[in-house]
C-alpha cells in the first residue's frame, strides 16, 4: 500500500484524489489531506480520503506529498513540512514558477523533488499535465507520479528548465482559449442566434479541431487548408485573422504568462 498526501484540498488537489481514487491505482492506495478549511478535506471522504489535522502529520504518514497549494503561499509550507522531510520523502509541486532548487534549500538539500503543471480540465479527467524531476528522485517514484497524471487526462515529461515556459502551453491556456471562445459565440448572439446553440456548436468544433489535430496525420497547415476554399468565407475570415497578426498576439501572450512566472519563481 502507498501511502499518497496532499496539503492543500482545493480543486486542482482534490481532482487528483477523486482521480486516484475512482482508478485502478485507487486498490492499493491510501489517501491522506491536510487544509486550513476541512470542510473541503471533509468533502473527500467519500473517496476514502483521510483526514489529517496537519502538515506534520501528512509528512510523517505519507512517502509522496503533494503539494497543491498557490505558489504565493508555498514558502510558508515548506517551512512548516521541512522537520518532517526525509531522504525518502518525494515532493511533488503543482506552484506555478517554482523550482525544485527552491524547495530542496527549504527543506533538505537531497530533497526529491516532481514539479507538475497540471490544468484544471483534469478536474473532468481531461487533464494535460507537464512533469519534470530532480535527479535524487527514481524511475520506479517517477513513474508513481507521471502515471496518476495519466490516469487524469494525458502526461508529458520535460526538462525540469522549461517548466514556467510550458505554463502558457498548458496550464494557463484553457482560459485563453475560453476567451476565444467566448468571442465566437458573443458573435453569434449579437447576429440573433441563441447562445445555448452557438456554445452547443462552437466547443464542438473546438473538440473535433483537437481531434484533427492529434488524429488525422495532417499538420496544422495542412488542416487549415482543408477548411479554406478559394474565394470562400473562411478565407476572408483568415485574412482579418492574419491582418491581425493573430499568432503574434499569442506569442506575446505566452511571452508575458511565462516572464509572469519568472516573476513568482523562487
Amino acid at each position: 500500500m502507498t501511502n499518497i498526501g496532499f496539503i492543500g484540498a482545493g480543486n486542482m488537489g482534490s481532482a487528483i484524489m477523486k482521480g486516484i481514487s475512482s482508478s485502478s491505482l485507487g486498490k492499493d492506495t491510501a489517501l491522506f489531506a491536510f487544509d486550513p478549511s476541512t470542510d473541503k478535506v471533509e468533502a473527500l471522504s467519500g473517496y476514502g480520503v483521510g483526514a489529517c489535522s496537519s502538515e506534520k502529520e501528512i509528512m510523517e504518514k505519507c512517502k509522496f506529498v503533494f503539494l497543491a497549494v498557490k505558489p504565493q503561499i508555498i514558502e510558508g509550507v515548506l517551512e512548516a513540512v521541512s522537520a518532517y522531510t526525509t531522504k525518502d520523502t518525494v515532493i511533488i509541486s503543482i506552484a506555478a514558477g517554482i523550482g525544485d532548487e527552491f524547495i530542496a534549500k527549504k527543506t533538505i538539500p537531497d530533497a526529491k523533488v516532481i514539479l507538475v503543471m497540471p490544468n484544471t480540465p483534469l478536474l473532468l479527467g481531461e487533464g494535460a499535465s507537464a512533469l519534470s524531476r530532480n535527479d535524487k528522485v527514481t524511475d520506479e517514484e517517477f513513474d508513481i507520479v507521471l502515471n496518476i497524471f495519466r490516469i487524469c487526462g494525458k502526461a508529458a515529461v520535460i526538462p525540469k528548465d522549461k517548466m514556467k515556459e510550458i505554463i502558457a502551453i498548458n496550464g494557463s491556456s484553457p482560459a485563453f482559449i475560453y476567451l476565444f471562445a467566448k468571442g465566437f459565440i458573443d458573435y453569434a448572439e449579437s447576429v440573433g442566434i441563441d447562445r445555448a446553440a452557438a456554445e452547443e456548436l462552437f466547443t464542438q468544433s473546438l473538440i473535433g479541431s483537437a481531434k484533427m489535430i492529434t488524429d488525422s496525420g495532417n499538420t496544422i497547415d495542412e488542416l487549415i487548408k482543408m477548411v479554406s476554399s478559394p474565394g470562400g468565407t473562411t478565407l476572408a475570415g483568415l485574412d482579418r485573422l492574419y491582418e491581425g497578426n493573430l499568432t503574434d498576439v499569442v506569442k506575446n501572450c505566452c511571452e508575458s504568462c511565462t516572464n509572469r512566472a519568472y516573476e513568482l519563481s523562487k
